[in-house]
């Protein structure tokens, strides 16, 4: 097929692809498409510990929170991005690679659990130019009742969610997780409790991811 053609194909592709990602979103317009956020929460030990051996990273100034405009393009970066990291890095527990029960780390071993695969993605498309206000760290309890991390992208159509457990990238009502706390999008060092008022979890992952 000469290049253009495929060009072509692609572009098409993508198109449908986002029509449908736009129908679905119609589809579920009885959800919300945004996590309802609550008061402040206690930020993650591993956040903080993480903010500790990496004090640059955390020493941010309080800003306007900002969502990202969901075009093809954007939508075509979140899913590349989720898809790499996640068949990139081997899942391991910190008890196995680092003999902690908790540690946030960036996976630089090619290693790591979900809270790492959680730090890659947010860096990668920071550096990308995605703004921090609409890439959060975001504690769930996952199908299985289970701590786990996934990375919330707010965006003008919805709270997208790139998780190490799936390779598509969902809208957070389609997950099947109870959404828990996450950081705030004027501060990431402020955590704010989501909408379930069952209590929240103090750590974000215990089992191999």
């Amino acid at each position: 097929m000469p290049v253009q053609a495929k060009r072509i194909l692609g572009t098409a592709l993508a198109a449908a692809i986002f029509a449908v990602l736009g129908a679905a979103a119609q589809a579920q317009s009885h959800r919300p498409i945004h996590v309802s956020v609550g008061e402040t929460s206690r930020p993650p030990i591993g956040w903080v510990e993480f903010c500790n051996e990496h004090p640059r990273e955390c020493a941010t100034r309080p800003s306007q929170p900002r969502d990202v405009v969901l075009t093809q393009k954007a939508w075509r970066d979140l899913v590349r991005v989720n898809r790499w990291v996640n068949e990139s890095i081997k899942p391991v527990t910190d008890m196995e690679q680092w003999g902690v029960v908790e540690r946030w780390s960036y996976p630089d071993t090619g290693k790591g659990d979900c809270e790492d695969y959680v730090l890659l993605k947010r860096r990668m498309l920071m550096q990308a130019g995605w703004p921090r206000e609409a890439l959060l760290i975001t504690v769930v309890r996952d199908k299985k009742g289970e701590g786990h991390a996934v990375l919330t992208v707010k965006t003008d159509k919805g709270d997208y969610v790139l998780d190490n457990q799936e390779e598509q990238v969902l809208l957070w009502s389609e997950t099947g997780y109870r959404f828990v706390k996450r950081q705030s999008q004027g501060d990431p060092n402020l955590w704010v409790a989501l909408g379930d008022p069952r209590p929240a979890i103090s750590t974000a992952a215990a089992s191999t991811r």
